[in-house]
């Protein structure tokens, strides 16, 4: 069970790290690099081993009240791993010449962790939640 402020808070980081990318994106190398370094964190997180939630437990959650409830990690960590697909494609796109497509993967990517951060909508957990009913309801027909 996690702090369910400690992925907004890494949704946040992304979120700028994803800005950057998309600032320096007429410089595909430059923004294929920072890509690159977001998905290396992105996996990471997948782990449970984030940079960012590293950050969020040992220097903010201590200056917080406790949080009203915990939550399950599942869900954010399978965003994660969402958030690496796309990373990691938008990286490619831009190493491989193709900035609007990594611009577009990027932007994505973006959406999702800014809603994650500015309303609490994480897009990557209600996929995992779609994928746990589907893979839970095999072969149940209504």
């Amino acid at each position: 069970m996690i702090d369910p402020r400690g992925p907004r808070f890494g949704a946040w980081i992304t979120t700028v790290v994803l800005v950057a990318a998309l600032l320096v994106s007429n410089a595909p190398a430059v923004a294929g690099l920072v890509l690159a370094v977001q998905a290396i964190v992105f996996a990471l997180g997948s782990r449970g081993r984030s940079p960012y939630q590293l950050v969020f437990k040992t220097v903010v959650r201590p200056r917080l009240r406790p949080p009203a409830e915990l939550e399950d990690e599942r869900p954010p960590r399978f965003a994660q791993v969402v958030g690496l697909g796309f990373a990691v494609t938008g990286a490619i796109s831009f190493f491989a010449g193709a900035s609007v497509a990594g611009q577009v993967f990027t932007g994505m990517a973006l959406v999702a962790a800014l809603l994650n951060a500015s309303i609490g909508l994480c897009l990557g957990c209600e996929l995992y939640l779609i994928y746990r009913r589907v893979t839970t309801n095999k072969g149940v027909t209504a």
